[in-house]
C-alpha cells in the first residue's frame, strides 16, 4: 500500500510526505488516533518503520511525525494559543513514546516533524534535549527537522536548538493581520533568518548545517535526478492499489454466536439494512472540506491527514448488488434515518437477518465536528447507535452489527444482547469500504484482524483522559499533561491494575479455530552481562546504539487449523520481565501473521532483538538487560495466552 502511495506522492511532484503518524492512542477518544497504529509503542514501530520503507522506495520523503507527546487535540497550539506541556519522565519516553521514532530513524527516514506542544515545559520545536540530544545525537538522526505547520515560535530558539526547517514560513493561523499562509510575510524565519547569520547572532556553521540535513534526504531519495516536477492534474497516471484486499483484511471480528457469520445470501429471505453509516453521503464523499463531517458511511477521519475520495462504494450498494444476483428473489430494504424508529421497527420486525451500521468519528482540532473538536466528546457511537442497535435486536433474532470507528467504543449497553449474533470493527476502511465489507459478510475472506487497542467496559477504566478545559483562560497559562500512566498504557495499565476489558488489546476472532504448541527458545548470549558488553562494543548507528538490534533470542511454536476453514492466524508474543525490572506484567515484543489451510499446521518463528529484552537506564542513559527470569507468552490476544516458557540472564 505504501509503495502505491509513494508512487502517487512521486507523479505528483511532491518532495515530501508528511506521513507516518507515530503518537500513540494514549487516550481513546484522542482525535488523530485514528492516523497512528494504537496504543502500543512496538506495533506502533514496526508500523512507522514499513510505512516508510514503501514510501521512502519511490523516492519520495518520509516524515515521522509528530515530535513528541502530541497525542491530544485540545490545547494543543498552532493557531496562536498557548500549548499544552506533556509532561513524561525519561525512561517512560524511551520505551513508550519514543520507541516508533527510534525505529523510523533505523527504517533511514528523510524526516521528522517537530509537534505543537511542549515537552516537559519546552516547545518542542525549540527543544534542544528532543532535537539534538535524542534525536540527532542519541539516535544519529541523518535527515532534517521541520515543524507542523505554524509550530515555530521563535527564530533563535528553534534554529539554535535543532529545528532545520520551518513550515509553512509563516508566524500563526491565529495571527488576525496576517492568517493566510499563501499569502503572509510575517515569519519568525524568512528575511529574520538571514539577517542572523549575516549579523552573527546565528553562527554561518549551523545555517550550513540545516542546509545538509535537507539536501541528505533530497539527494539520497534521488529527487537531484529526473524527478517529476509539482502538479495538480487529475488526470495524472493510477496506481495499483488494492483497497479491498486491506479493508477486509482490516476488519477485525469481534463476536460470532453460533457461526451467525459467514452469510449465505443464498438463504436469506429477507434482508434488513438500516443505520446511515451503510448509506452514501447525500452532498457526495468528498463535500466538506479534509472530511469534517459525518454523513453516510464512514471510511476515514477528518483533518488534514485525509484525500479527496476517487470514488467510495458504500455497504448498502455493495450487498444490494451481490445479494441480487445470488438470489432475485431475497427481499432488501433499507432505513438510513438513524432517528426514525418507526421505520427501522416495521423493517426489521419483517426481516430474517439485519445489518446494523454505526460508527464514531474523530479529527484535527481545527475542525469541530457535532461539537467534537478534533478529541471526541465521549466513547459512545454516534447518531444515536447504540439506540439504533436496541431497537433493531428488539425485533430481528439474527442482528450483526457493523463497527466503523476511529478508536474504542463503549458496547456494554447491546453487545450481550442474545439477538447481536455478531459484531465486526471494520475500522475506517477507505474507498473500497463496501466491497471490503461484504467479503467479510460473505465469507470470501476469514477475518484475521487484531484490535490495536483495548476496548473498555466504560471509560473511567482507562489510564488516562483528555483534558479539555483549563482552570485559568490567560493566555500566559499553559495546560499541563502529566503522563502518571509512566509504562502502564493501555492492557499494561489493565494488565498491572487488573481490570477486565469488554475487548483485550490483539483481540480477534475467525470463521475458523487454532491450537498452538511446541514453544521452543534459543537464546544468542547466556547472560546479560554478555549481551550488554556486545551492545556496548558495536557503536552507535540510525536508531540507536547497533547491538541494540542484534537477535538475542528466537521464539518457534507450531499453529494448528483446527476448524473447517482456511484462514490466517496472528499469533502474538508478549515478554514477561524479572520482577526487579519494574515492567508492566507483559509487554508485546513480536507477531506473526500466516495463512493456515484447515487441517494444515504451520510454524511460526519470532526474534527478539536486544532492545527487546532491555529497560532504559536513567543513570547511564543506555540500554541494559536486567537479570533475572522472563517469561515468553505466546497466543492470540494480550489475554489468550497459550504457551508460556522462561528463561534466565
Amino acid at each position: 500500500m505504501m509503495r502505491a502511495m509513494g508512487a502517487e506522492f512521486r507523479g505528483k511532484g511532491v518532495n515530501v510526505a508528511l506521513g507516518p503518524m507515530m503518537n500513540l492512542a494514549r487516550n481513546a477518544a484522542a482525535g488523530r488516533n485514528w492516523e497512528g497504529a494504537g496504543a502500543d509503542p512496538f506495533l506502533a514501530g514496526v508500523h512507522a518503520a514499513q510505512n516508510i520503507v514503501g514510501m521512502q522506495s519511490q523516492g519520495v520523503i518520509a516524515c515521522a511525525k509528530h515530535f513528541a507527546l502530541n497525542e491530544q487535540e485540545h490545547c494543543r497550539g498552532g493557531g496562536g494559543g498557548e500549548a499544552y506541556s506533556s509532561n513524561q519522565d525519561d525512561r517512560s519516553f524511551h520505551e513508550m513514546q519514543l520507541w516508533p521514532f527510534a525505529e523510523s530513524v533505523r527504517a533511514g527516514v528523510g524526516s521528522v516533524m517537530c509537534a505543537y506542544n511542549r515537552v516537559n515545559q519546552t516547545s518542542a520545536c525549540e527543544n534542544r534535549h528532543l532535537l539534538n540530544t535524542v534525536l540527532k545525537e542519541e539516535l544519529d538522526f541523518q535527515g532534517f527537522m521541520l515543524s507542523d505547520w505554524a509550530a515555530v515560535t521563535s527564530l533563535y530558539a528553534s534554529v539554535m536548538n535543532g529545528a532545520d526547517m520551518n513550515q509553512p514560513g509563516f508566524v500563526a493561523y491565529g495571527d488576525s493581520n496576517d492568517p493566510n499562509p499563501a499569502t503572509a510575510n510575517n515569519s519568525y524565519w524568512g528575511a529574520q533568518l538571514g539577517q542572523a547569520v549575516m549579523n552573527g547572532s546565528i553562527a554561518e556553521s549551523r545555517f550550513d548545517d540545516m542546509v545538509v540535513h535537507i539536501m541528505t534526504s533530497y539527494c539520497q531519495m534521488g529527487q537531484d535526478k529526473n524527478y517529476p516536477a509539482v502538479n495538480f492534474d487529475y488526470n495524472t497516471e493510477n496506481t495499483v492499489y488494492e483497497g479491498q484486499t486491506i479493508g477486509a483484511a482490516s476488519t477485525v471480528l469481534l463476536k460470532n454466536q453460533n457461526s451467525a457469520l459467514p452469510i449465505d445470501f443464498t438463504k436469506v429471505k429477507n434482508l434488513a439494512i438500516v443505520g446511515s453509516d451503510a448509506g452514501p453521503n447525500e452532498d457526495g464523499p468528498n463535500s466538506y472540506g479534509d472530511r469534517g463531517c459525518d454523513q453516510g458511511t464512514l471510511a476515514i477521519g477528518w483533518g488534514s491527514g485525509t484525500a479527496n475520495f476517487p470514488y467510495l462504494i458504500d455497504p448498502l450498494s455493495a450487498i444490494q448488488e451481490y445479494v441480487h444476483a445470488k438470489n432475485p428473489d431475497t427481499v432488501i430494504q433499507s432505513v438510513l434515518a438513524d432517528f426514525d424508529y418507526a421505520s427501522v421497527n416495521a423493517t426489521v420486525s419483517q426481516a430474517d437477518t439485519c445489518l446494523v451500521f454505526a460508527n464514531a468519528d474523530s479529527g484535527e482540532g481545527y475542525i469541530t465536528v457535532d461539537t467534537n473538536a478534533g478529541d471526541r466528546n465521549n466513547l459512545t457511537l454516534w447518531h444515536g447507535g447504540d439506540e439504533l442497535i436496541l431497537t433493531t435486536a428488539a425485533q430481528c433474532a439474527n442482528t450483526i452489527v457493523v463497527l466503523h470507528i476511529v478508536g474504542p467504543v463503549l458496547v456494554e449497553a447491546w453487545y450481550d444482547h442474545p439477538n447481536v449474533t455478531a459484531i465486526l470493527n471494520a475500522g475506517i476502511p477507505g474507498q473500497e469500504t463496501g466491497n471490503s465489507i461484504l467479503d467479510i459478510l460473505t465469507g470470501a475472506v476469514n477475518p484475521s484482524a487484531r484490535l490495536p487497542f483495548t476496548m473498555a467496559k466504560q471509560r473511567s477504566d482507562y489510564a488516562s483522559d483528555i483534558l479539555y478545559s483549563v482552570a485559568n483562560n490567560s493566555n500566559a497559562f499553559i495546560p499541563q499533561i502529566d503522563y502518571t500512566e509512566k509504562l502502564n498504557l493501555d492492557y499494561k495499565w489493565f494488565d498491572a491494575k487488573n481490570i477486565a476489558p469488554r475487548y483485550e488489546f490483539g483481540y480477534g476472532l475467525s470463521y475458523t479455530t487454532f491450537t498452538y504448541s511446541g514453544l521452543s527458545l534459543k537464546a544468542a548470549f547466556s547472560s546479560a552481562a554478555a549481551v550488554n558488553a556486545a551492545k556496548a562494543s558495536t557503536g552507535n548507528q540510525p536508531g540507536g546504539e547497533s547491538g541494540l538490534y542484534s537477535n538475542a533470542l528466537t521464539a518457534t511454536f507450531s499453529v494448528k487449523n483446527t476448524g473447517a476453514l482456511a484462514g490466517n492466524e496472528v499469533a502474538q508474543l508478549y515478554l514477561g520481565f524479572p520482577a526487579s525490572a519494574g515492567e508492566p506484567p507483559r509487554v508485546l515484543r513480536g507477531f506473526e501473521r500466516k495463512y493456515i489451510e484447515k487441517g494444515a499446521s504451520a510454524k511460526f518463528s519470532i526474534g527478539l532483538r536486544v532492545k527487546d529484552i532491555s529497560i532504559w537506564d536513567v543513570i547511564t542513559q543506555s540500554w541494559v538487560i536486567p537479570t533475572g527470569e522472563f517469561t515468553v507468552y505466546v497466543g492470540s490476544s494480550s489475554r489468550q495466552l497459550k504457551l508460556t516458557k522462561t528463561f534466565t540472564l
